[in-house]
């Protein structure tokens, strides 16, 4: 019976990897009466680095519109570089799915905040995101249907 590795996790950096922050149609914005309507996109991307190595980033775009007129547009890309070694495969897709994004999250919400409030803009505070829910829900659009048509 082959001896099962001893599971490692660590975090070796956590940091911005892309910005941006647009306000398009300033200073007519500002002027408007405000009547926010957001739009809020959320990706994540694994990228391995050696065996036990991963870097794991969340990238945030959020739109808000006040009006027809976009008041500012913000994408984020939050990062980090983590150890994660001795896990199997299913485990790693928890890791790097949901366990990391968990960890990069607030920094995200935090850099979201400060370019907008920087921006001229009410504060903005995104609302937690449940990654282990988007992790199970990916696993399960990319588990075979059973009711495959023979």
């Amino acid at each position: 019976m082959a001896e099962q590795a001893e599971k490692q996790f660590a975090i070796q950096k956590i940091y911005t990897k892309d910005v941006s922050f647009e306000t398009p149609n300033s200073p007519q914005v500002f002027v408007e009466t405000w009547n926010p309507n957001v739009e809020f996109n959320l990706a994540t991307n694994v990228q391995q680095l050696d065996e036990n190595l991963a870097e794991v980033a969340i990238k945030l775009t959020i739109t808000v519109k006040s009006g027809e007129l976009v008041a500012y547009l913000v994408e984020v890309t939050q990062a980090g570089i983590f150890v994660l070694g001795g896990f199997t495969e299913q485990e790693m897709g928890g890791m790097v799915g949901s366990f990391c994004p968990n960890i990069l999250f607030p920094y995200a919400r935090e850099v979201v905040s400060d370019l907008v409030s920087k921006g001229g803009f009410p504060q903005f505070i995104l609302a937690p995101v449940n990654f282990d829910a988007l992790y199970a829900q990916h696993q399960q659009a990319q588990a075979p249907s059973s009711d495959a048509i023979n």
